[in-house]
């Protein structure tokens, strides 16, 4: 009988999210005035008033997501919740990472915050716009994805950016390369194949200069041990060296996503219940398609708090 934290990726955001944690707990609001100190701006105006259009752009969905991850957390220590001792591993998905780390003590609020709207910043101008794209894939296995984008690849890039479980997977790549994956994919059998409306080729080769940017930026943060081990995205198995998890922070700019291994892991490991800590339910969703063994519940409302509480007791 485990406990695993999970933390929501890009994608989560809405405007009004952790207002009500913020006007509940001074400990959570505390968390908003630290973020918006780090970046020298009121990200919080954003996040509660919008427009959507400016939280949604990556620099700023970011740190804004952990944001709220961090004062679900905050609200829940407020209320003699330890994390140390309740919860067996913590992970999160793509900048969900980020957030899981701080959880966890690796990284201050204010230095996630910093990290995170350079990783934003980075991702965003590692390729110039329209070069890249993203496509979901819905209904077609691993296997055949994969050797879909190495056809279409033909030299270019066009790879797997997210395993996220239940038939769901994103390629990412030049944006000529992941259309004719997307067409051999359909032709194989995929349900859907829908080009996603992104900015960028997240987690493709064409990320790289992103990639070199982050490890600048992680050999000059404070890196303490996570206070329970992290299970990383790209490696699949619980880390607690902090110049690993940065090492493999790095790699996950350009490399995979791989949640529906991280979830069948939990699964094999022991761990029954999976909380999904800040905004949304995206994570909680993908989990019940992966393992319904595992049950799920979500942190990111003040009633959420109060039953997570009540159930951890």
């Amino acid at each position: 009988m485990a406990i695993a934290f999970t933390f929501p990726g890009q994608g989560s955001q809405a405007v009004g999210m952790g207002k009500d944690l913020a006007e509940a707990f001074p400990e959570a609001r505390r968390v908003f005035d630290e973020v918006d100190e780090a970046l020298g701006e009121k990200l919080s105006t954003v996040i509660w008033e919008g427009p959507e259009a400016t939280l949604t752009l990556t620099a700023n969905a970011q740190p804004a997501l952990m944001a709220v991850s961090m004062a679900a957390m905050r609200a829940l220590e407020s209320c003699g919740f330890s994390l140390k001792d309740e919860v067996a591993h913590v992970a999160g998905h793509s900048l969900g990472e980020y957030s899981a780390l701080a959880a966890a003590g690796m990284f201050s609020i204010g230095d996630t915050a910093r990290l995170l709207r350079i990783r934003g910043n980075a991702m965003q101008a590692a390729v110039p716009a329209g070069v890249g794209a993203m496509a979901a894939i819905i209904g077609l296995e691993e296997p055949d994805v994969a050797a879909a984008c190495r056809e279409a690849a033909a030299g270019s890039v066009c790879q797997i950016a997210n395993d996220n479980g239940g038939g769901q997977l994103v390629i990412s790549g030049e944006k000529a390369a992941v259309e004719r994956a997307a067409a051999l994919c359909t032709a194989m059998g995929a349900k859907r194949a829908l080009m996603l409306q992104v900015s960028a080729p997240f987690h493709s080769a064409l990320m790289t200069p992103a990639a070199d940017a982050m490890r600048e930026a992680l050999a000059r943060v404070v890196k303490n041990a996570p206070a329970v081990p992290v299970v990383s995205n790209v490696a699949v198995q619980p880390l607690t060296d902090p110049d690993e998890i940065a090492r493999r922070l790095v790699e996950q700019v350009t490399g995979r996503v791989r949640w529906r291994e991280t979830v069948e892991w939990f699964g094999a490991n022991g761990v029954t219940t999976l909380y999904e800590v800040g905004a949304g339910k995206v994570l909680s969703g993908l989990a019940r398609r992966i393992n319904r063994d595992i049950s799920t519940a979500s942190i990111g409302t003040p009633a959420d708090v109060d039953a997570a509480l009540a159930a951890l007791a």
